[in-house]
């Protein structure tokens, strides 16, 4: 089968290369075999290529977390599943019957690994996943859209339903706009009814987010102090929630973005972990650091469903060739995306 093989740990791109003749995946009794039709690249994709200490992989690795595709085979003990039918799945893959697993809590389990990072992705002609862990596509459903869903809608909704729980009627400040989690995070929170604050890095990026309803939109690169920007645009109240997966360049200015009692939900860190943080500006104004990853299966199960129903849209930037993958990687980090880049297989 076709796939893109990381070779090693570097930070030069040239450690991919497309392989055609890799070994297809052995399913177990209760998985599914899946020809996939597209895979999508996160942030992630970048992480692990460079590696960090005790990411201990298995090389040859392949790459992504997130496809759409078609079931080819199913295992023994699979029912409920067939041949023929259109699925995605959730990257997240746990095991065993720790106390976070026991009560559906699968992304606080140790046990848990991510498609992609701590096991191979996705970037290949066919995969393996347990049937759990899928989901349908409904037959009318654009299968790049499909792809593009699940790591960014499921790590969206974690972080602003069942970590932040946002309310109807609170603000909430995304603080980038060009990713694939952050355009989740905003037409969820736009779904819900919350007041919508976005940072661009761009006049582009800013426009494109005010052409997808944001409320309230800060072109950073003209004005790098958006804090008094929001504070200014919130007639000096400030924000309910801020939602920031930057870190270290932007979480000053996110603590002082918010309210008094505010709370702040973490989702990553894609400028650096060592952040400042003035202790002060916590107590004094009883301010919340919540931190959020990836999402249970009941959060992947519902925001799939209004995906699905087309309540909520994922946004594709770009599609790549699989011989383009290093160009695509390239794209992703030069940060000029907006939306998902899919790798079609």
């Amino acid at each position: 089968m076709r796939a893109i093989h990381l070779t090693k740990h570097s930070r030069e791109m040239d450690t991919y290369a497309l392989v055609e003749n890799a070994n297809p995946p052995e399913i177990n009794p209760d998985e599914v075999l899946i020809r996939v039709e597209y895979a999508a690249l996160n942030r992630l994709d970048n992480f692990v290529r460079i590696g960090w200490p005790g990411l201990n992989l298995a090389f040859p690795h392949i790459p992504c977390s997130d496809f759409s595709g078609t079931i080819k085979q199913v295992g023994a003990e699979v029912k409920n599943w067939q041949p023929g039918q259109r699925v995605t799945a959730n990257p997240l893959l746990w095991s065993g019957d720790d106390r976070f697993v026991l009560r559906g809590e699968q992304n606080r389990s140790a046990a848990s690994r991510l498609t992609g990072e701590h096991v191979s992705g996705t970037c290949a002609e066919f995969i393996k996943f347990p049937a759990r862990n899928l989901v349908a596509i409904p037959v009318e459903y654009n299968m790049q859209k499909a792809a593009a869903a699940s790591l960014v809608y499921v790590t969206a909704w974690h972080n602003l339903i069942t970590a932040g729980q946002l309310e109807p009627g609170e603000s909430v400040l995304i603080v980038g706009a060009g990713g694939g989690v952050n355009t989740a995070a905003l037409q969820i929170a736009r779904m819900l009814g919350a007041s919508t604050f976005v940072i661009a890095s761009s006049a582009e990026k800013a426009q494109k987010v005010r052409d997808s309803g944001a409320d309230w939109v800060h072109d950073r690169s003209q004005d790098p102090q958006w804090s008094k920007a929001v504070f200014l645009a919130t007639q000096k109240q400030g924000i309910d929630m801020v939602v920031d997966n930057v870190g270290a360049e932007t979480w000053g200015q996110s603590l002082r973005a918010l309210r008094p009692g505010g709370r702040l939900v973490t989702v990553g860190g894609t400028s650096g972990y060592e952040a400042q943080v003035n202790v002060g500006l916590i107590f004094h104004k009883h301010l919340r650091i919540i931190g959020s990853t990836m999402g249970t299966h009941v959060d992947y199960q519902r925001v799939m469903s209004l995906v699905f129903q087309n309540k909520l849209d994922p946004v594709v930037d770009s599609v790549f060739a699989m011989e383009n993958f290093t160009d695509a990687m390239k794209h992703m980090v030069d940060g000029n995306q907006f939306g998902k880049i899919l790798i079609k297989i």
